[in-house]
C-alpha cells in the first residue's frame, strides 16, 4: 500500500480547490484496488475550505512552514512506506493503479523512486526530468513514487536516486 500526497500550493484560491478535489476523486480508484491506503493534503497555508476537504476524505491535513519542502512534510505524516507526490489538479491516467502496484511489489532495495510521465510539463521542467533520468534527481517532484525512508527533512536525496520511468502518466484537471 502507498500513500497519496497531494500539495495546494495556494488554499485560498477557489480554482485550486476544485482541483484538489479533483485529485483525492481520482484516488478513489486506488482505495478500491488496495493500493492506496491514506491520503495526506499538504496545504501552502491555512484554509478552512481544505480542512473540510480533508475532514469530508478522511485524509490527514499538514500546513507548511514557510520554505519547508511540501514532499518531506507530507511523507512524515504519511503511514504507509511509499507515498505518490501528487500537485492539486494531477489526475493519474488510465492503468495508474496496475502500475504503481507492480512498481511497488518488484522494487529492489535499490530502486527507490519511480516516475510517472507528466506530458503537461513546462519545457525546463520536461529537461530536467530528462537530465534526472541520467545524473539522479535531488529532490522529489510531483509524479514521483517515493520510499518515505527517502525523504529527509529538507527532502534532498542523498545520494542522489536514479528515477526509473513508469508507463502511467498524469494529466491535469
Amino acid at each position: 500500500m502507498i500513500s497519496a500526497l497531494v500539495f495546494i500550493a495556494d488554499p485560498r484560491d477557489a480554482d485550486a480547490i476544485d482541483c484538489l478535489a479533483d485529485s483525492l476523486g481520482t484516488l478513489v480508484a486506488g482505495v478500491a484496488a488496495g493500493l492506496v491506503g491514506d491520503a495526506v493534503i499538504v496545504a501552502g497555508g491555512p484554509s478552512d475550505a481544505v480542512e473540510t476537504i480533508a475532514d469530508a476524505t478522511g485524509a490527514a491535513l499538514v500546513v507548511l512552514r514557510r520554505g519547508a519542502n511540501p514532499w518531506a512534510a507530507g511523507a512524515a505524516a504519511a503511514r504507509r512506506d511509499w507515498v505518490l507526490c501528487l500537485e492539486a489538479g494531477d489526475v493519474p491516467g488510465e492503468g495508474w493503479v496496475r502500475t504503481l502496484d507492480r512498481f511497488v511489489g518488484t522494487a529492489r532495495a535499490e530502486t527507490r523512486l519511480g516516475r510517472l510521465r507528466r506530458p503537461h510539463a513546462g519545457l525546463a521542467l520536461r529537461i530536467l526530468v530528462r537530465c534526472e533520468a541520467v545524473i539522479g534527481a535531488r529532490r522529489a517532484r510531483a509524479g514521483d513514487l517515493v520510499r518515505c525512508d527517502r525523504l529527509t527533512a529538507d527532502g534532498v536525496f542523498s545520494p542522489r536516486l536514479r528515477p526509473r520511468r513508469l508507463i502511467a502518466r498524469i494529466d491535469r484537471a
